[in-house]
């Protein structure tokens, strides 16, 4: 299942970016989005109004998720005038695949002239008013999965060999989002996202110390993608959704059955917030 950089290198993001165009017939999109666990309702609703949506296992060299809560598909679209383009579900680096692999579909998403993602993820809240359901903002990340997509030989096609992280996640697309999220009735929390390895939740003395590092939601997703949006010079916006409370802030234990019930249940305001910003975005 695993890939390295070299094998998954510019000439097959070029190839999956043709295929893709190919069988989506859609002209180049500048607007992308990563749903994350149990929040694929987006692509459906794009579906089901016109949109086409193609299986990972049907696009060249495309890795495929075997998480539940993450269909396998990227859906080609329009949003009100806009065309765009949403992977529903991702692929993580505890599955198997490597660093690089698990950047592969960013990259294709760049090649069929993505400038501006929306990266999604379901969190666990670490306190301090966070609650499950609420919609976080990410404002920065910490990576702490002790790997990252960028680490081998650089393709400068892709971007520079030291690329700056000072900005992974845009000021001015956070102040749109805000300014939707307001419009929408909604309170939108702001904080800093932790990315783990997992797939093992965290213990509660790791999340004490992620609370000392000055973090306020923690996932095993995100990062690597924001690093490679970052190199490749796409404007990122990052959202949470909490799903639950990190372990140690609450007696239940933590399942992946709590986070897709939770995701559904903030699906309609998640859903609603997404498709108001996509045309704001482009």
């Amino acid at each position: 299942m695993s890939a390295s950089a070299d094998v998954l290198g510019f000439p097959h993001v070029t190839a999956a970016a043709a295929a893709d165009r190919l069988r989506t017939g859609l002209p180049a999109a500048s607007v992308g989005v990563i749903l994350g666990s149990g929040l694929g309702a987006v692509a459906d609703h794009v579906v089901d109004h016109g949109g086409v949506a193609v299986s990972y296992g049907d696009i060249p060299h495309f890795p495929t998720s075997s998480v539940e809560g993450h269909k396998g598909r990227l859906v080609a679209g329009t949003v009100a005038g806009t065309n765009v383009l949403l992977m529903q579900g991702r692929v993580h680096r505890y599955e198997g695949y490597d660093a690089a692999s698990v950047v592969f579909p960013v990259r294709v998403l760049h090649a069929m002239g993505v400038k501006t993602i929306i990266v999604t993820n379901a969190a666990g809240g670490l306190g301090d008013g966070y609650a499950a359901g609420d919609l976080m903002l990410i404002e920065d990340h910490l990576n702490l999965t002790g790997d990252n997509p960028l680490v081998g030989h650089n393709d400068a096609r892709f971007g520079p060999r030291f690329p700056d992280m000072s900005e992974g996640y845009s000021r001015r697309l956070t102040g749109i989002a805000k300014e939707v999220g307001a419009a929408r009735g909604l309170k939108l929390q702001q904080g800093v996202y932790a990315g783990m390895l997992g797939p093992s939740y965290e213990t509660p003395a790791e999340i004490r110390m992620l609370r000392t590092m000055g973090a306020h939601a923690v996932g095993m997703s995100t990062v690597f993608e924001v690093i490679a949006a970052s190199h490749l010079g796409m404007e990122v916006l990052g959202i949470s959704c909490i799903t639950n409370l990190a372990a140690g802030l609450s007696s239940q234990k933590l399942s992946h059955d709590e986070v897709k019930e939770t995701a559904t249940r903030v699906e309609s305001a998640f859903s609603g917030l997404i498709l108001d910003l996509l045309p704001r975005l482009a």
